[in-house]
């Protein structure tokens, strides 16, 4: 039995794992930000709900591992970041601790119990917040230590000009210390920027979909040039890794038509040809995070089992 979690900025959600198919969602609780000792505490109260002693504890976490050092880059929880969170937790908690990103759990749900289905290479992308990824080979994660592997979201490589007839598109500062990163432009915050340079004026991101759904001129300008710069990066990425679907998940994979706009764009940029969709919905709907999680720890026990 596994107890997997999903930490988020606000929420932790755990559940309890026995099989692909036997996945029980626990209560949520609120997430301590500042304290460690109270983040722990609620850890412990999950392990508790669960009624009987884990063979180990899997965790998706916003954030990401290196791999030399094992520590954690987590902004969103201050009380974690730095730290090599799986040696810490497994102190204080007395269980193998596996930690994970929470897109690599993303890709690993939709691989194994979502629309990767039947499929040998899945790279799971998010539009969400900003841009994220994941890419699952033969039921694996590929690096899956840190959760490096799959950041198709920075770099500087976005285009200098987009759209038809072409616009300038300056290379915006991201978070993680560059500028013209794909989440500067492919996620909510991004059709939010873009937005405001190409008319000077500043909606939400819901605004601006629900305008270019009503076929607003100026909406309809802003997703053309962010659909025209998100699709060569990820068309490269397709190409690299060989991938044959790309769940999508995150709150713009909830706007079909614009999925539907991008997978158009991806394939007719791609080396292969697919003759149906390629860039689709993710259908790990309910706490994908929690089900990735929990389909690693569920193969690590398997495995620590077997030796």
């Amino acid at each position: 039995m596994i107890v997997s979690f999903d930490i988020g900025g606000s929420a932790i959600k755990g559940g309890i794992a026995r099989s692909m198919s036997d996945i029980l969602p626990l209560a949520r609780r609120p997430t301590p930000k500042h304290d460690f000792a109270e983040f722990v505490a609620a850890l412990r109260d999950v392990i508790t709900e669960a009624g009987e002693k884990p063979d180990c504890l899997s965790f998706s976490i916003a954030g990401v591992v290196d791999p030399d050092t094992q520590a954690l880059t987590c902004a969103n929880i201050p009380c974690i970041h730095g730290r090599r969170l799986a040696d810490d937790l497994e102190a204080e908690l007395g269980y193998p601790v596996l930690v994970a990103n929470d897109a690599d759990c993303f890709a690993m749900a939709e691989a194994m119990s979502g629309a990767g289905r039947g499929h040998r290479i899945v790279f799971g992308a998010i539009l969400g917040t900003g841009v994220g990824g994941g890419l699952v080979a033969d039921g694996r994660l590929v690096n899956a230590a840190g959760g490096f592997a799959g950041e198709w979201g920075h770099g500087p490589i976005i285009a200098s000009f987009a759209g038809d007839p072409p616009a300038a598109i300056p290379a915006y500062p991201c978070g993680c210390g560059q500028k013209g990163c794909v989440d500067t432009v492919g996620g909510a915050r991004g059709i939010e920027r873009l937005h405001k340079t190409l008319h000077g004026v500043e909606l939400s991101s819901e605004e601006i979909i629900d305008r270019w759904l009503k076929d607003d001129t100026q909406a309809q300008r802003t997703i053309d040039v962010m659909i025209d710069l998100v699709a060569s990066p990820l068309a490269l990425t397709v190409n690299i890794t060989g991938a044959t679907i790309v769940p999508v998940g995150g709150g713009l994979s909830n706007v079909e038509p614009l999925l539907a706009r991008l997978d158009e764009a991806v394939r007719a940029r791609i080396l292969r040809k697919f003759g149906r969709p390629l860039v689709v919905p993710s259908q790990c709907r309910l706490e994908p995070g929690l089900i990735g999680a929990a389909l690693l720890g569920l193969r690590y026990a398997g495995e620590h089992h077997a030796a």
